[in-house]
């Protein structure tokens, strides 16, 4: 299969050309998150969240409890990704970059990042960092998220993803999904976020910019989950830079 068809399979796999991404990068700048709804089939979810108890699949899994990070398990998949996670952390990445860079003018730093992923996980190799990052989180009944930033190593990229793998209200209620927004002398704002089964939220992973009376200034980012109240609830995190070794 030559490199045209191989593309064109992963845009038919994950839907990228319907996505409207000027839309995406409006609503991320104005906003710091976006929702994609349906980006995953139910069929897809469902072959995601069956992978869970599949130990080979994984490089690490981690008991939210011991760590105080909340209640709940997630796992770290290894490399080679699965090919679905895979698609998504390299198509995804060139859309997002345009942004990401954006930010990076708007608050007057000097980083840029690639355009590629290979380029990125390059970037991430030469600091260290080669352990994957996408992981697959499940919650039951009084499972949580505490607020957090999933930046894993001096090399970081500031927009990433999550989709949404189990039906809310009917495989389990709660488990809004939450960002929090804090600027400079202020309270922090809170926003709850409810998106259905595929749906994909892409938002800032540690800092958005914001336009003050002086120019732009960095808000502060954080992302976690509210307690499950009852059934049991799976998503993907989509991260994509690596961790380090």
């Amino acid at each position: 299969m030559n490199e045209q068809a191989q593309n064109a399979q992963l845009d038919t796999i994950l839907n990228i050309t319907a996505i409207d991404w000027k839309n995406v990068a409006n609503n991320l700048q104005d906003r710091g998150y976006t929702i994609i709804d349906g980006f995953l089939t139910d069929k897809q979810c469902d072959q995601l969240t069956q992978k869970f108890d599949k130990s080979e699949a994984f490089r690490k899994t981690v008991i939210m409890e011991r760590y105080r990070f909340g209640s709940g398990i997630y796992k770290y998949w290894s490399y080679p990704l699965p090919e679905i996670v895979q698609a998504m952390r390299e198509e995804l990445y060139p859309h997002l970059v345009p942004v990401a860079n954006h930010w990076m003018e708007l608050l007057h730093l000097e980083q840029r990042f690639p355009e590629t992923l290979q380029a990125l996980q390059k970037r991430c190799l030469d600091k260290g960092q080669g352990k994957p990052t996408p992981l697959i989180l499940k919650y039951v009944e009084g499972g949580f998220n505490t607020l957090h930033q999933d930046l894993y190593g001096e090399v970081y990229f500031p927009i990433q993803a999550a989709c949404i793998l189990s039906r809310p209200n009917h495989d389990y209620t709660g488990g809004e999904f939450v960002l929090t927004q804090q600027t400079p002398r202020a309270q922090s704002k809170a926003i709850v976020l409810t998106p259905n089964l595929g749906d994909l939220v892409i938002f800032a992973t540690n800092f958005r910019p914001i336009k003050g009376s002086r120019g732009y200034f960095r808000a502060t980012m954080k992302h976690g989950v509210s307690e499950v109240r009852s059934g049991q609830r799976f998503a993907m995190g989509i991260i994509f830079h690596d961790a380090e070794s």
